[in-house]
C-alpha cells in the first residue's frame, strides 16, 4: 500500500511538473523568448498537443518555417496545430491555403468548445501576411464568438490586437482596459496598451503603461524593450540605454536580441557602441543588410566617412528595395557629402524627397539645406532654402533668413537681393530681415558710392536702437554709412559715424584710414571697402 501511494504521489508530482513546464514554456513564448520556449517545450511536445503547438509557434517566430510545418503536422487533427499550419501557409505567402485552413478550424467551434475560433482568429491576427481588412474583420467575428463561450484575458487581448491591426484604437483600448480592470497584475494588458499609445505617438501614455507592465512583472522583458524605444523618441537617451540593457539581461540573447540592443544603441546616439555590436554580430556570421546600414550611419556620426561610404553602398546593394526608406536616402546623401561627392549627394537628396510621403515636405527641404550649409556648400544650401520658401511661403522667418544668408555667402547677390526683399516683405517686423537686405545691398554697392544700402541700414538702426547688443552688426552698418558719407564729402555725418565706430572698436581699420586721409589734405580717397564677410550666426 505504501509503495502504491508513493507511485501515485510520484505520478501526480510528475504531472504537476509537466503542467508547470508547459505553463513556463507558454510564458516564455509570450515573453518572445523563443529559444527558451523551444527548450522547455521540446521534450513535452511528443506527448502534449498544446505543447507541440507552442513549440511550433516558437520555431515559426524564429523563421524556421519548414521546422514549424513538420511540428504542426505531428497533430493533424488537433485544432491548435491545424491553425499552426494556417500560419505556416501565410508565412509561405499562400493566402488561399492559409485562409482555407483557418476557416476549417473555425468551423469546428461550438458554444462550449470555443478554442477553435480563437486559434483560427489568432492565425490571421498574428500573421502579418494575412492582415487584410477583410481577414481581420473575420478574425474579430471569431473572437467575439469565442468570448460568448469563455470571456478570458487572452481572448480580450487578442481581440484588442485585431482591432489595432485595422487602426480601431478605441475598441483596442477598451479590450486592454477590460483586462487590466479585471486583473490589475496582467503585465500583457499594460504592454499592449503601451504599444497602442506608442503607435499613436502619444509617448507619455506609452511610457506610463510600459512602466506599469514592468512593475507588474519584472521578469517580462518586453516593456523594457519598448520603454527603450519610447524614451529614445522623447530624447531621454540615458533611460533608453538603461532599459535596453535590462531587456538584454532578461532576454535569450539571441541574434535578434543582440540586434535590438544594437538598434537602441544607434537610436540613442551611442554610435561607437552600436558599431562594436554590429561588427560583433557580423563576425559571428549573423547576416542582415541592416547591420551595414547601422554601421554606415554610425560611422557618419563618428566622422569615419570612408568606411561609412563603403557600408552604405553594401547596404543599398543588399537590402530589399522595399525596405529602403526616405531616411536611408537622406543618410546616403549625407555620407556622399562628407566624402566631397556633392553632385551625387544632391541626386540622393532629391531621391529622398521623391519617396517622402509627407504632405508637407518643408522639414525634409530644411534638413537638406542644413546639410549643405554645414558642409559649406552655400550655393546648394541656398537652392534648397529657396525651394522651401517657394513651396511653403508661410514657413518660419529663420528659413527666409538662411535663404538670404546662403546666397550671400555664395556671393550670388542677385538672388540674395530677391530673397531679402521677400524676407522683409513677409516679416517686416523682423529686424534681421531689414539688416540682411541692407547687407546684400551693401555687397552690391561695395564701394558705397550709390548708397542703395543707406535706407535699409538706417531703418534697421532705428529698429534696434543704440543699445543693441550685437555690436559687430552695428559696426558693419556704421562702416558702410561712414564710407558712403565720405564719398559724398559730408563732414558732419563722417564725424558722427567715426565716433559711433570708435565707441565700438577704437582700432577699426576703415575709421582710422578715413581719419588719416582727412588729416592729410589732398590724399587720395581710400580703396573700396572690402571687409571680410562675417560668419553667419
Amino acid at each position: 500500500m505504501k509503495k502504491l501511494i508513493l507511485i501515485m504521489a510520484a505520478s501526480l508530482l510528475s504531472l504537476g511538473i509537466k503542467a508547470q513546464s508547459l505553463q513556463d514554456g507558454v510564458k516564455m513564448y509570450k515573453y518572445e523568448r523563443y529559444q527558451s520556449a523551444e527548450k522547455i517545450l521540446m521534450p513535452l511536445a511528443p506527448g502534449n498537443a498544446l505543447a507541440n503547438y507552442y513549440f511550433g509557434l516558437s520555431q515559426l517566430a524564429q523563421g524556421d518555417i519548414n521546422g514549424a510545418q513538420a511540428t504542426f503536422n505531428k497533430y493533424p487533427q488537433d485544432v491548435a496545430n491545424m491553425a499552426g499550419l494556417a500560419r505556416v501557409a501565410f508565412a509561405q505567402k499562400n493566402m488561399a491555403q492559409g485562409t482555407q485552413i483557418a476557416a476549417a478550424v473555425a468551423a469546428k467551434g461550438k458554444k462550449k468548445e470555443w478554442e477553435p475560433w480563437k486559434y483560427a482568429a489568432d492565425a490571421i491576427t498574428y500573421s502579418d501576411e494575412a492582415n487584410t481588412q477583410q481577414n481581420i474583420q473575420q478574425a474579430i467575428e471569431w473572437y467575439k464568438k469565442a468570448l460568448d463561450g469563455n470571456d478570458n484575458a487572452d481572448l480580450r487581448l487578442s481581440l484588442g490586437d485585431a482591432y489595432e491591426k485595422i487602426q480601431d484604437g478605441g475598441d483596442a483600448e477598451n479590450g486592454y482596459e477590460a483586462v487590466a480592470a479585471k486583473d490589475p497584475k496582467n503585465t500583457f494588458a499594460y504592454t499592449h496598451m503601451g504599444s497602442l499609445w506608442y503607435a499613436a505617438k502619444n509617448y507619455p501614455l506609452a511610457l506610463e503603461n510600459y512602466s506599469k507592465a514592468k512593475m507588474t512583472d519584472p521578469a517580462n522583458p518586453l516593456p523594457y524593450h519598448d520603454l527603450a524605444l519610447a524614451y529614445e523618441l522623447v530624447g531621454n537617451y540615458d533611460s533608453a540605454l538603461n532599459n535596453i540593457q535590462k531587456y538584454y539581461d532578461l532576454s535569450d540573447k539571441s541574434p535578434d536580441d543582440e540586434a535590438s540592443y544594437m538598434d537602441i544603441l544607434f537610436l540613442s546616439k551611442h554610435y561607437s557602441e552600436a558599431i562594436n555590436k554590429a561588427n560583433m554580430l557580423m563576425a559571428r556570421g549573423v547576416k542582415n543588410p541592416r547591420f551595414n546600414g547601422i554601421l554606415a550611419y554610425s560611422q557618419l556620426e563618428t566622422h569615419d566617412s570612408v568606411n561609412a561610404l563603403k557600408n552604405v553602398r553594401l547596404y543599398f546593394a543588399q537590402q530589399n528595395p522595399k525596405k529602403i526608406y526616405q531616411l536611408d536616402y537622406l543618410n546616403y546623401a549625407n555620407i556622399l557629402l562628407a566624402n566631397g561627392m556633392n553632385d551625387s549627394a544632391n541626386y540622393y537628396f532629391n531621391k529622398s524627397v521623391v519617396i517622402d510621403t509627407s504632405r508637407n515636405k518643408s522639414d525634409a527641404y530644411r534638413k537638406i539645406a542644413e546639410s549643405f550649409k554645414n558642409n559649406k556648400e552655400y550655393s546648394k544650401s541656398a537652392e534648397w532654402y529657396s525651394r522651401l520658401i517657394s513651396e511653403y511661403p508661410e514657413t518660419h522667418a529663420i528659413d527666409y533668413f538662411w535663404g538670404v544668408v546662403m546666397y550671400f555667402y555664395a556671393k550670388d547677390y542677385v538672388n540674395a537681393d530677391a530673397k531679402a526683399a521677400k524676407f522683409e516683405e513677409k516679416y517686416p517686423d523682423e529686424a534681421s530681415s531689414t539688416y540682411w537686405h541692407a547687407r546684400v545691398k551693401a555687397a552690391i554697392d561695395n564701394e558705397a558710392k550709390v548708397g542703395d544700402a543707406v535706407p535699409y541700414f538706417t531703418k534697421w538702426l532705428n529698429k534696434v536702437g543704440p543699445n543693441y547688443d550685437k555690436k559687430n552688426d552695428m559696426k558693419i552698418a556704421y562702416e558702410y554709412l561712414l564710407l558712403y558719407y565720405y564719398n559724398k564729402s559730408d563732414k558732419e555725418n563722417i564725424k558722427d559715424y567715426e565716433e559711433k565706430i570708435r565707441a565700438i572698436d577704437p582700432s577699426d581699420a576703415l575709421m582710422l584710414q578715413i581719419e588719416g586721409i582727412e588729416k592729410r589734405a589732398g590724399t587720395p580717397k581710400p580703396a573700396a571697402h572690402t571687409k571680410p564677410v562675417a560668419k553667419p550666426r
